[in-house]
């Protein structure tokens, strides 16, 4: 739920969820329309059937437990590096480098004395946190949390802090005088106005917010431009999101 989704906007959807389906086995035992539909606005609807299909492999391969080997973790539907290594390091306590977008800034100014991290590499940023990491779990475990809470908190992308950063006299970018980010870029979303994912959005919004099929002429009145919507709702179709039935569409059952 967090993936490129802000914490206050995941914290009651978490809550609601885990309320709901408190096991694996609980959310594998509904339809995956009905996942898609809790997932509500958070955005990415399709982390929602991924996490319910892991919910399944789940039940079925780990008798409704979730593992804590990284490569059978890596093996579930929708499970990547970061999401994987933080499930056996915050989880259950293994020694894993683990690494989100904050974590590689921190390394990038303090290590690297860059403005800005180079674009994502799995096997760069990973080598990268391995030399930092401390080599107790525990030890392991608080420093993957600290280094994010820190570029989260403090050294942030815009305004960073570093006049109450706690390793500010050890920081590399900061002894260099801060120069600017000559690198590569990653590349920047396009606005959310007018997109196709806005129309995506509100087919979705209208799947969800009933339990009867939506009909042709409902989703032509969503909007206006007509080659927009289809391909919105062809994509939709296309990942599972969206299921045709005689009457019109419903969420996937």
């Amino acid at each position: 739920m967090l993936q490129q989704t802000p914490v206050i906007r995941v914290i009651p959807r978490l809550e609601e969820w885990l309320e709901r389906w408190p096991t694996p086995a609980a959310l594998a035992a509904v339809p995956p329309g009905e996942a898609v539909r809790a997932w509500a606005t958070l955005g990415y609807p399709r982390r929602a059937l991924w996490l319910h299909s892991a919910a399944v492999e789940i039940t079925e391969r780990h008798g409704g437990v979730v593992p804590e080997d990284v490569d059978a973790l890596l093996a579930l539907t929708g499970i990547g590096d970061y999401t994987a290594r933080a499930v056996a390091a915050f989880a259950y306590g293994h020694r894993h480098p683990v690494v989100d977008t904050n974590t590689r800034r921190v390394i990038a100014r303090a290590v690297g004395g860059q403005a800005e991290p180079a674009p994502p590499s799995r096997g760069r940023d990973l080598a990268a946190m391995s030399l930092l990491l401390p080599e107790g779990r525990d030890e392991s475990a608080a420093f993957n949390a600290a280094i994010m809470e820190l570029g989260a908190l403090v050294c942030t992308a815009r305004k960073p802090g570093c006049e109450v950063c706690p390793i500010r006299n050890e920081c590399a970018w900061r002894a260099a005088g801060y120069p600017a980010h000559t690198g590569a870029r990653k590349a920047v979303q396009k606005k959310f106005e007018g997109s196709d994912r806005q129309v995506r959005g509100l087919i979705m919004a209208e799947l969800r917010a009933t339990r009867h099929p939506v009909t042709d002429a409902e989703v032509d009145g969503l909007w206006p431009d007509a080659a927009q919507r289809g391909r919105a709702l062809d994509g939709l179709l296309v990942d599972g999101l969206a299921v045709r039935t005689p009457g019109g569409y419903t969420l996937p059952h």
